[in-house]
């Protein structure tokens, strides 16, 4: 029987969403693919295929899996299955520069950035982008890994030539601009099946010196900061009657690109200026901030799969 397969590395990351499966009595199955063997000889089952395969796998000790995903996902693609979140958006989560690419064709604005391979060139990079203070990030990353703020190019050598300087996974080191918002949040906007679902509010205010781009992920659920003693304020808040433009533009961007299940992330400079930092493919949802909404990502998502799997039995 035809049913839904959800290709994966991380099994926290299925739970909620064969949960939604499982209450809408949905046929699932999930394809960890962190190893194993693929016959391109075969043929793919039949069914609807949702990739979520997660640019921060190689965190996990699963260094490969975006890579054998990928050999799937052509497997599937060769033989006409029904893709969700393919290839191209593969390629967009495991690199930064792809999405900035991307963004940038569909008329998108994102920070001012310079790339750097090999350790000594992020310094040279840093002095090429010429900003009084920046940031680094990794070009494959998630979980915000390889960020760190600097106000100076000295600061940079001292990173690079200490102990905690992180090597990214893939060799690509990234130098932003640093884009200071008036009010320390980013908005993720979640799409489901390329239509825009609703927008949260991130909350970066907590323990980062740090680019609130990337202070806080939706993926990891909660920022690792300190405690304090008071009630913490809730850090993720889905926003009402919340439609930007921008919008527009970022569900004409996932249409051009074949990707129907997204987080965008966004932030706002002093003047107004928006600037779009995060295309993440592999979106995960915020439990409290959903209940007190009263909508849910992964309803949204098991709803539109079990759409596809209809429509694939006619």
């Amino acid at each position: 029987m035809s049913k839904i397969y959800v290709l994966h590395e991380n099994d926290e990351w299925t739970g909620h969403l064969t949960k939604r499966l499982e209450e809408l009595n949905l046929p699932y199955e999930l394809w960890h693919l962190d190893q194993g063997t693929l016959d391109l000889t075969s043929e793919p089952p039949e069914g609807i295929f949702y990739n979520r395969i997660s640019a921060s796998s190689h965190t996990r000790n699963h260094r490969f899996a975006p890579e054998y995903t990928e050999a799937v996902l052509a497997w599937l693609e060769r033989h006409g299955r029904t893709v969700v979140n393919g290839s191209r958006a593969l390629r967009l989560e495991v690199s930064k520069v792809n999405q900035y690419m991307a963004l940038n064709q569909a008329g998108i604005q994102t920070p001012e950035t310079i790339t750097a391979v090999g350790r000594y060139n992020i310094l040279e990079a840093a002095r090429q982008l010429d900003q009084s203070s920046f940031i680094t990030k990794h070009n494959r990353a998630g979980k915000g890994q390889g960020v760190q703020l600097f106000h100076s190019t000295e600061a940079l050598r001292e990173y690079i030539d200490g102990p905690s300087f992180e090597e990214p996974v893939d060799g690509i080191t990234l130098i932003q601009q640093y884009i200071e918002a008036p009010e320390p949040y980013i908005v993720r906007h979640e799409f489901v099946g390329g239509k825009f679902v609703y927008g949260v509010k991130v909350d970066t205010s907590e323990g980062f010196e740090l680019c609130p781009a990337d202070a806080c992920t939706i993926e990891d659920l909660y920022c690792p900061t300190d405690q304090k003693e008071e009630a913490p304020k809730a850090k993720f808040e889905i926003l009402e009657d919340y439609r930007p433009a921008i919008v527009d533009q970022y569900e004409s961007f996932l249409k051009e690109n074949n990707v129907q299940v997204a987080g965008i992330e966004a932030i706002q400079d002093s003047e107004g200026n928006l600037y779009t930092y995060d295309v993440n493919t592999n979106t995960n949802y915020n439990s409290d901030a959903e209940a007190a909404a009263g909508t849910y990502g992964m309803l949204e998502l098991a709803r539109y799969l079990g759409g596809l799997l209809q429509k694939s039995y006619v």
